[in-house]
């Protein structure tokens, strides 16, 4: 057990929250929100005045640091990462945040008539007693992934206070972008030079992933052609119609709201346009990459149909593999992941292997030769109003990675 500054951990995600860092699939710079890096210089800034080393913030929008090694026995170099942009699925501006008192294992009122419930989130029952940080749910709370950066820069000022506990070299890297599926497109790989690492991106205390989707993105438009509806007889093609009659052909059971652990899904995610052009936007998951596969062939099958059916060009398919599953990156290697179970058996944590239903720039970097699993942060419901993070977890999460670097 090591003693932390709860208050002072506390007060630095609040720091970070209160910071709108929200990214943005639609845009073509990189980062894509100036935003993003309104933090990453109060991150430069942090990690200088702490006393790491090599603290850089790239032309991308990366921050980089070194915590040295202070060991004469060779280590690994070992790498930490965590992003800095919250989801665009909720807002992000103006962050409330409140830190509830015990938690009574009652609902909680974020804000008159808005309440955070166990019968909607059962999960709330696993942490009675607890002080939990919430949002007033007006916004999402931000803790994926602030939580992450607040643990790791948390560990990294404990063990520059605490020399006598003897650790190798420790990378940091703080990415943009990660929730709009380009954080790691300009990941200074070969500068960070880590052996391996770990996203601290996780989700509920004891989590450790090494098993992600495979993940591929499909954008369907819809060609139709608009006629005057008095008018219209034999000669309208409503694209609305046809985007209805293909998410009816889409296979009922195999959505998000259906399916868990390591079944896949086909999730329509948003929709635009009227009588003479839809685009719909799906994302297609799944562990299995033969599957995954299947689903993209479902998908071209269905575009055959609907044009034989509307005529040719009337429905047109666009593809793109966006990551893939770091589990075949990650068994050559156990032995990273047996340390993070190691250090979590050292702080009283029972690990928890889970499958995650998503992706971190953990599953891209292991594709690019990094190595590089999931740590839990302690959060709950990530990207909605209703996010939570109780205190005792985040806590937690530091207290594993001061272990995870040591012998």
């Amino acid at each position: 057990m090591i003693e932390l500054s709860q208050e002072k951990i506390i007060e630095r995600f609040r720091s970070y929250v209160s910071l709108d860092t929200a990214s943005d699939d639609k845009s073509k710079t990189f980062p894509s929100t100036a935003k993003q890096l309104v933090m990453a210089h109060l991150l430069h800034q942090e990690l200088t005045a702490l006393g790491l080393q090599e603290v850089e913030l790239t032309e991308y929008g990366y921050v980089l640091a070194t915590l040295p090694s202070n060991s004469e026995e060779e280590r690994p170099v070992i790498g930490l990462i965590a992003h800095m942009d919250t989801s665009n699925e909720a807002s992000g501006a103006n962050v409330k945040m409140q830190v509830q008192p015990a938690y009574d294992g009652g609902d909680i009122m974020l804000s008159p008539g808005i309440i955070l419930s166990p019968q909607d989130f059962p999960e709330l029952k696993n942490y009675v007693g607890q002080e939990i940080i919430t949002s007033d749910g007006t916004t999402l709370l931000g803790a994926d992934d602030k939580a992450g950066i607040c643990a790791i820069v948390s560990a990294c000022e404990y063990l520059l206070r605490h020399p006598e506990i003897r650790h190798g070299k420790v990378r940091l890297a703080f990415t943009p972008d990660e929730e709009v599926g380009r954080g790691t497109e300009h990941f200074p790989l070969q500068s960070f030079g880590a052996d391996f690492a770990y996203t601290v991106d996780g989700g509920a205390i004891g989590e450790l992933n090494y098993e992600t989707f495979n993940a591929c993105n499909a954008t369907i438009t819809f060609y139709g052609v608009s006629v005057h509806p008095g008018s219209a007889k034999n000669k309208m093609r409503n694209a609305v119609t046809m985007a209805a009659k293909w998410q009816m052909l889409l296979p009922a059971g195999e959505r998000p709201e259906y399916t868990e652990m390591y079944e896949g899904f086909y999730h329509s995610l948003r929709v635009s346009g009227g009588t003479d052009k839809v685009e719909l936007e799906m994302i297609l998951r799944d562990h299995n990459r033969q599957k995954l596969e299947a689903r993209k062939a479902l998908l071209l099958k269905m575009t055959d149909y609907m044009n034989a059916e509307y005529g040719v060009g009337s429905v047109v398919c666009q593809l793109e593999d966006v990551y893939c599953n770091m589990k075949e990156y990650i068994m050559p290697v156990y032995e990273i992941i047996e340390r993070a179970e190691n250090a979590m058996h050292a702080t009283g944590v029972e690990p928890q292997l889970t499958p995650v239903r998503g992706g971190t720039d953990g599953a891209r970097l292991s594709e690019m030769g990094l190595p590089c699993p999931n740590i839990f942060t302690g959060g709950h419901n990530f990207h909605g109003r209703f996010e939570y993070l109780p205190v005792p977890s985040l806590l937690k999460c530091v207290e594993v990675l001061v272990k995870l670097v040591q012998k």
